[in-house]
């Protein structure tokens, strides 16, 4: 049974996309992108309530659910127009990067911090700047798709080897590389900076990024070779 929080926010991604619809114009695709988004999220909120022992979304859960409504319709406008419509785009998407701050506050501030509301929050930030790559990589370049592949690739990779699923621990670097992926794809993607620019800047960002990767695998290859081995 679908949560009423959950079938809140599903309506709450229509009504957002009515809204887009109305200001920017809208086509079949966007909204059959749009919807589509906001199906597959309240699915997964359902199948995590479902498993957990929380019954019902937190007040942190309904800051991510509305900032997820926000990337919605970012999907749908690069799936529309391809992202011509560049200021909206990049006005939704901004909105949505500075509430990434708010719910994680909320959480902690209200003591409603669950592990669903914390990979509710990473899996909107990671979509976020998947679609975001797949913009700014149709003027810098199909690499650009590295940025929003590779936390992706690193979840398959963690079905290969499951020592890759294992806990990390807080780092405020990688909350910090993570931010300056959306912040640089975003900028990248307004256009304001010459092109040359703003193939260093992206660049430099997934060179953090890798950074960031590769430094939490060599942490969690350490502590696998160490419980691996014999006593």
């Amino acid at each position: 049974m679908i949560n009423p929080g959950v079938f809140l926010g599903v309506l709450v991604q229509l009504a957002l996309l009515g809204t887009l619809d109305a200001v920017a114009g809208l086509g079949p695709l966007g909204w059959l992108a749009g919807a589509a988004y906001g199906l597959a999220v309240g699915g997964f909120l359902t199948y995590g309530l479902n498993r957990s022992t929380a019954r019902s979304l937190g007040p942190a859960d309904a800051v991510t659910l509305a900032r997820s409504g926000l990337v919605g319709c970012v999907t749908a406008l690069v799936v529309d127009t391809a992202g011509r419509e560049v200021v909206a785009m990049v006005v939704l998407a901004s909105i949505a990067l500075a509430l990434d701050a708010v719910d994680g506050q909320v959480a902690r501030r209200t003591g409603t911090a669950s592990p669903l509301g914390a990979r509710f929050d990473m899996e909107v930030d990671a979509y976020l700047i998947l679609i975001l790559s797949v913009v700014v990589a149709q003027s810098l370049g199909p690499w650009v798709l590295t940025i929003g592949a590779m936390r992706y690739v690193f979840v398959v990779a963690g079905k290969l080897w499951p020592w890759l699923n294992s806990p990390l621990p807080p780092s405020m670097a990688r909350k910090t590389v993570a931010a300056v992926q959306g912040i640089v794809l975003v900028v990248a993607a307004s256009t304001i900076l010459p092109l040359w620019a703003g193939f260093v800047v992206t660049l430099g960002a997934l060179a953090l990024l890798t950074w960031s990767f590769g430094r939490d695998t060599w942490w969690l290859l350490e502590q696998h070779a160490f419980t691996a081995a014999p006593a």
